[in-house]
């Protein structure tokens, strides 16, 4: 890691929604969040025992079967060839548009703007859309701010894995449909 990319992994981060990422005040607990976890049955990955959702955490860590189904998994993946990295766009941190600042990931570029930038009128190109297979490096945005908070608020891969040959539109097709299959 460069210094910059340590640093703002090592900033202390405030507890926020995994949606919306709103900030989360103390003693705001999700209760019937927390009732659905402790009703909800599931079976383990390694051995099948079935168990509550409260309860996985705990029997992952002490299940000598599901230590092999990660372990499995960790090697198939390091078992493919190394890409080479240079025909990857970066699409983890990101340079503010308004400043030499860099090295921000989504959610830090996001709140760097609205404290230092937000009332900043310059049209500029958003870096996280620009990064994106679909997005276009020209274009500048009318209203940056604005769309910061629209469709930065969440990253999709809060939701999905990303299939970053997909187009948008496809994405949040995904997106929605994993929403209501959790339902």
């Amino acid at each position: 890691f460069c210094t910059p990319c340590l640093q703002e992994c090592l900033k202390a981060k405030k507890p926020l929604c995994g949606v919306c990422r709103s900030s989360l005040g103390p003693g705001a607990r999700a209760l019937d969040l927390e009732k659905q976890i402790e009703a909800t049955e599931t079976a383990c990955n390694g051995c099948s025992k079935k168990m509550y959702l409260s309860k996985m955490r705990s029997h992952a860590a002490s299940c000598s079967k599901y230590q092999n189904y990660i372990m499995e998994g960790v090697k198939a993946v390091t078992k493919e060839p190394l890409h080479n990295t240079r025909n990857f766009p970066n699409r983890f941190t990101f340079p503010c548009p308004y400043c030499s600042e860099k090295n921000f990931d989504q959610e830090g570029l996001v709140e760097h703007c609205k404290t230092l930038h937000s009332m900043d009128a310059k049209q500029v190109v958003c870096p996280i859309c620009a990064s994106m297979p679909w997005g276009d490096p020209n274009y500048r945005s009318a209203n940056f701010m604005e769309h910061l908070q629209r469709r930065h608020r969440f990253s999709y891969d809060t939701f999905v894995v990303c299939d970053y040959d997909a187009d948008e539109d496809d994405m949040m097709a995904q997106v929605l449909i994993r929403s209501l299959r959790d339902k």
